[in-house]
């Protein structure tokens, strides 16, 4: 392996990226990520951390910073309907550090991870994009990349340059492409059920503290929070065709703008709690979404995060499910730098792909289910009927997303990486 520039290439430095980084580099291995935005940067997410979160970021070291910044504990749980909202309490974790979830933007995690692994030794080449994957044979992957300009300094044509690594770890973002010949095929034809992802944060808004809100809504779901510095995240995955009527109504307004209509019109609660509130930062957008598993045994090239399992952003599990991916591989390969062969890389490449699938494969079936109640508004209202009356239904589903799990992963063998 030594005659690789690194053992292990990483493209991409959100969650999922970074601490696998920060994890192999503590084990010993030569580690590059390459990261083609600039930092800090937004992104769409719910923001949301639960306890098993908490509990991977503590591991990581940046988990006492991070809850200094972060906004208060999320104890109650709420399903918001046109008309009807039912409150109930989080249920707590009585295992591990922290009982109750946060949330925090992903300007501040995703800069505080990137600097974690860079002071554990990580070589963080950034921005820069990768744009095609080669290789000879398991173990001689090529990687050609390009640095992107600065965001300040003076623009110059960039040129293409290389590293060589043993493995390659793959955390591109579900709706972004992967360097060629890995790269997913082309964009798939528009589909009126696409789902389309939208945030925004607001200042002012009237959130009571501690509470997170489900919004159930007809054609979309989504979420709102209070996150660092008081920050109000309001996200959203929409259908296409829905998106398109919403659009109709506004003409001339930008989709953020149509979204945002939409929601204060579709959902009460919603728009008591944005009253008076102001817009912090526009609207993003992302998608359309790609819920499922999507790693393969691609031998030598390891997906984590989104670029492997993508749920349904309805639970929350996201930036978990990133950390965890994250765990599982750098567990399987452990302190294996120097006894790996073609053979042994095929096979913990196998075995990873059979772990991702046994770990999540509950919770993406789950998080459909969640996404499909909550798109249909007459069932969405006879389940937010349902709360009303009793309050422990939701406090019972949203023990089943995972909002009181502490986080241990079992890996192939029976092995347990806490």
């Amino acid at each position: 392996m030594s005659r690789c520039d690194v053992d292990v290439l990483v493209i991409g430095a959100g969650p999922a990226g970074s601490s696998v980084a920060i994890r192999l580099a503590q084990a010993g291995w030569r580690v590059a990520v390459l990261e083609q935005s600039h930092y800090p940067r937004q992104k769409v997410c719910g923001e949301c951390l639960g306890p098993a979160s908490l509990r991977r970021l503590h591991e990581l070291g940046i988990s006492e910073g991070l809850c200094d910044l972060a906004g208060p504990e999320l104890r109650r749980v709420a399903w918001m309907t046109r008309d009807r909202t039912g409150v109930a309490d989080m249920p707590p974790c009585h295992a591990g550090p922290f009982r109750y979830g946060r949330a925090v933007g992903r300007d501040l995690l995703d800069a505080m991870l990137l600097d974690r692994a860079r002071e554990a030794g990580a070589n963080v080449i950034q921005p820069a994009r990768a744009r095609r994957l080669s290789s000879a044979a398991a173990g001689e992957f090529v990687c050609e990349y390009r640095p992107q300009p600065s965001v300040s300094g003076p623009r110059s044509r960039a040129i293409d340059q290389r590293i060589s690594a043993s493995i390659v770890v793959d955390a591109h973002g579900s709706w972004e492409r992967g360097p060629a010949p890995f790269a997913e095929p082309g964009p798939a034809p528009a589909r009126p059920a696409d789902l389309l992802g939208f945030k925004a944060t607001f200042r002012g808004a009237a959130l009571p503290s501690g509470l997170l809100p489900v919004l159930a809504l007809p054609g979309a779901y989504g979420g709102m929070v209070i996150s660092d510095r008081g920050r109000a995240t309001v996200a959203c995955c929409i259908r296409r065709d829905v998106l398109r009527a919403c659009r109709l109504r506004s003409p001339g307004d930008s989709a953020g703008a149509a979204v945002e209509a939409f929601l204060r019109s579709s959902c009460r609660g919603l728009a008591e709690a944005l009253d008076g509130a102001r817009l912090d930062e526009g609207w993003q957008s992302i998608g359309p979404l790609l819920p499922g598993f999507h790693a393969r045994k691609t031998h030598g090239v390891f997906s984590i995060g989104n670029a492997a399992a993508e749920a349904h952003p309805l639970i929350g599990e996201g930036i978990c499910m990133a950390l965890e991916s994250a765990a599982l591989l750098a567990g399987l390969l452990g302190r294996r730098r120097s006894h790996l062969d073609e053979r042994i890389i095929r096979s913990l490449n196998e075995a990873y792909v059979r772990a991702m699938r046994a770990t999540f494969a509950p919770r993406l079936r789950l998080a459909q289910l969640y996404s499909h109640l909550a798109m249909r508004e007459r069932v969405a209202g006879a389940v937010a009927m349902l709360i009303q009356s009793w309050p422990q239904t939701l406090t019972l589903a949203a023990h089943l997303a995972g909002k009181a799990r502490a986080g241990a992963i079992r890996l192939p063998g029976r092995q347990e990486f806490t």
